[in-house]
């Protein structure tokens, strides 16, 4: 140690400090222009591709191998187009979702309860009847097939369901556990809740028995005609052979 060195050790250090640090080649800081540049670039890549890139399979970029572009408004599966459904099988999937649980899937209902569907007079026959119970609703006491059911009430359905559904869940139950009646149509539902627009409340069973029992509703079928299939208008039922001249 030198004893006689007078210089003092704090400004021997600040002078070294004062000293920048010799560049050293590849350190050098990117210019912050060129980051945005390359992010721009690498946006504009990732975007291009996911547009464009035929979601990465084999043939999705090819215009002769790759399976042609689906039509819109056809629905198609695995082994080809699906077919339309029935008024009878969109109607089943309705009950299925709004009555099934009152009237179960069997339409037998529940004793005491809810009426059944299955053989019931207000189902079969005449179409009016029904299509008014649902448009508007049922409550009160009320007989069906022999018994009585006097604490089950019905929601009108007027403001859920569409002219169209209305129409197939009542071709649906008209035809099914054994039930044989004319098909419903959504014109005659549409003309039905502009007749029924001005009755508000629920209909009683006295209202509904003042409607004779085979009233049909305008512009329908005749008793016995099959449900139509898509893009087919109800066909009628055959003409009752003539009775014989006595």
């Amino acid at each position: 140690m030198d004893y006689g060195e007078t210089a003092d050790v704090h400004e021997v250090h600040a002078a070294i400090q004062r000293e920048k640090r010799e560049p050293r080649v590849g350190l050098e800081p990117l210019s912050i222009w060129l980051i945005a540049v390359y992010g721009l670039a690498i946006f504009t890549g990732g975007a291009y591709l996911g547009r464009y890139s035929g979601n990465f399979s084999g043939d999705g970029l090819d215009p002769l191998g790759g399976p042609p572009p689906a039509k819109k408004g056809s629905a198609a599966g695995p082994g080809g187009p699906i077919q339309e459904l029935t008024p009878r099988d969109r109607g089943k999937k309705i009950f299925a979702a709004n009555c099934q649980t009152c009237h179960q899937a069997n339409g037998l209902g529940v004793p005491s309860q809810y009426p059944p569907l299955a053989g019931s007079e207000f189902t079969t026959g005449g179409s009016k009847r029904p299509a008014m119970i649902v448009l508007k609703g049922l409550q009160g006491p009320v007989t069906v097939k022999g018994q009585k059911f006097g604490s089950a009430v019905m929601q009108p359905w007027d403001k859920t369901l569409t002219d169209q559904k209305i129409a197939d869940v009542l071709t649906y139950e008209r035809s099914e556990w054994g039930n044989n009646a004319s098909p419903v149509t959504a014109e005659q539902i549409a003309a039905l809740r502009k007749e029924l627009a001005s009755h508000p409340e629920s209909y009683t069973e006295p209202d509904v028995l003042a409607v004779p029992a085979e009233t049909e509703l305008p512009g329908g079928a005749p008793a016995g005609a099959a449900p139509p299939k898509p893009g087919e208008a109800a066909k009628p039922a055959p003409p009752a052979p003539p009775k014989p001249q006595s």
